[in-house]
């Protein structure tokens, strides 16, 4: 089993209908037909497109264009065989919309080599819209996206850079790639070892491939933030004016909740937030969710697609959902209010290569975090000690540990005078039941709190000593926490 858990891919559970390339398939009250079209470079693009039955509207149908995650196909998933085929078949075509599917460059049945969502990407989302609607009786004013992780990033790319698109669903994925797998400028090799595992070598670009030699090494990491910043939308979401829903997982250590949370800052148009149990590992993904946020997601391309006042954009435009998952969902008018909560520990310890230290608090009432924790730690280094993680768990009273967060940063600029090394952690929404306590570990890998935390892997030289002193954690929690 890889690290990363394959983000879920879609939001209905029905595998693809596999049918001769170029045949129609009757399926109910829609067509199906799966065919291959040929890029501007000449790659083969493996697409299905799904038509409802009958005549229709003056303008043409209104469409939805579907896009998998990293190392996924149109077709099927191996996670729990959810597919963009399967949405397609059981939420949109039989709803009215035409639907279009495709294996993405380097997946699947599909030609081409992977390039990360780049231009090369962009230019065949493009070009697939074209097809779709000068090829097909599609009203090309109303055409909506949605996407998964990989896929999600995709759209907001498409979204920044205008591709004609009248709303859009990204969902678990990125706004800011290099914030997600090199922040503070050390880089989480293990989801990014995870991630590489879903393409097989041959057919990544040679730039991705040599840059992944690079991360697993941690070297060139300045080329490698800039590409990851290439890759990135958040700087240029102001500017976007569709009508987005975004869906996030409340814990995803590959992608955490400020990645949507800052684009929903930043929009100026129509938006929606949805944070719930789906995700990239540790998140649990309960089929129950899936069918709640699939109908959520209709219901947003009903309104800006078809133009059915449902009243999805009148209500509170953030919804939270508990942990475990169920239902109802706390909606907010806003982002949540949140309180902070601040923790010091005091003592001097020896921070060695493959040791870590660690400080806990006293037990706490039931919290929810909603927040990215901040760890500040008084750091020196005699022997150059490169870079330093932390860990933030929470114990509990039956006994078990849960990693709340974790976060790391390059420390190869300080010496033998001690400074204070702030560290970030990513945002993960976690419960953490009353009677736990907070844990903080320093190491200089994630593994030092458990040997299977495999997000940040690379060690520091031999030999290497840290000394620290003074830690502070600050957290931030809901005001009022939505699970039990």
């Amino acid at each position: 089993m890889h690290l990363v858990r394959r983000v879920f891919v879609v939001l209905a559970l029905a595998l693809a209908t596999l049918v001769p390339a170029g045949r129609a398939a009757v399926a109910g009250d829609f067509t199906q037909i799966d065919t291959r079209v040929t890029m501007s470079d000449g790659v083969r693009l493996a697409v299905s497109y799904f038509q409802p039955t009958g005549a229709p509207p003056p303008a043409g149908w209104p469409a939805v264009v579907l896009l998998h995650g990293l190392g996924q196909t149109r077709k099927a998933s191996d996670f729990v065989n959810w597919s963009p085929n399967g949405m397609a078949q059981r939420f949109l075509a039989p709803n009215g919309y035409a639907v279009l599917t495709y294996d993405a460059r380097a997946h699947g049945e599909s030609e081409g080599l992977f390039t990360l969502d780049g231009p090369r990407e962009l230019a065949d989302l493009r070009e697939l819209l074209t097809w779709l609607t000068t090829n097909h009786p599609v009203d090309p004013k109303h055409v909506g996206a949605f996407g998964a992780s990989y896929g999600g990033a995709l759209v907001w790319r498409a979204a920044v850079e205008g591709l004609p698109l009248a709303a859009i669903a990204p969902a678990a994925t990125w706004t800011d790639l290099r914030e997600a797998l090199a922040p503070q400028g050390h880089i989480r090799a293990g989801i990014v070892l995870g991630f590489s595992q879903d393409i097989p070598s041959a057919r990544l670009g040679p730039e991705v491939a040599q840059l992944l030699k690079d991360a697993i090494a941690e070297r060139n990491v300045p080329a490698i933030r800039a590409y990851l910043a290439s890759r990135s939308t958040r700087s240029r979401l102001g500017s976007v004016r569709i009508p987005t829903f975004m869906l996030q997982g409340r814990r995803d250590f590959a992608f955490d909740a400020n990645q949507a949370l800052a684009a929903f800052r930043l929009l100026k148009g129509p938006k929606r937030l949805y944070l719930g149990d789906f995700g990239h590992t540790p998140a649990p993904n309960p089929p129950a969710e899936f069918d709640y946020a699939a109908t959520q997601v209709r219901r947003w391309f009903d309104r800006f697609l078809k133009g059915i006042p449902n009243g999805i954009d009148k209500r509170p435009p953030v919804e939270l959902a508990p942990d475990p998952w169920r239902q109802p969902t706390t909606s907010f008018k806003s982002l949540p209010r949140t309180r902070t909560l601040r923790f010091s520990f005091d003592g001097k310890r020896t921070l060695s290569a493959e040791g870590k230290v660690v400080r806990t608090t006293a037990r706490l009432a039931r919290l929810e975090t909603f927040g990215s924790p901040e760890v500040k730690v008084s750091f020196a280094t005699a022997t150059g000690y490169r870079h330093l993680v932390a860990v933030l768990s929470a114990l509990t009273p039956t006994g078990g540990e849960i990693v709340v967060s974790d976060g790391g940063a390059d420390t190869q600029a300080s010496g033998k005078r001690a400074r204070t090394v702030t560290i970030r952690l990513q945002n993960e929404v976690t419960a953490i039941p009353a009677g736990s306590r907070l844990r903080v570990t320093l190491g200089a890998r994630s593994t030092v709190q458990n040997i299977g935390n495999l997000v940040y892997l690379i060690p520091v030289p031999e030999g290497s000593v840290a000394h620290i002193g003074r830690i502070g954690l600050t957290l931030l929690t809901l005001r009022k926490p939505v699970s039990r």
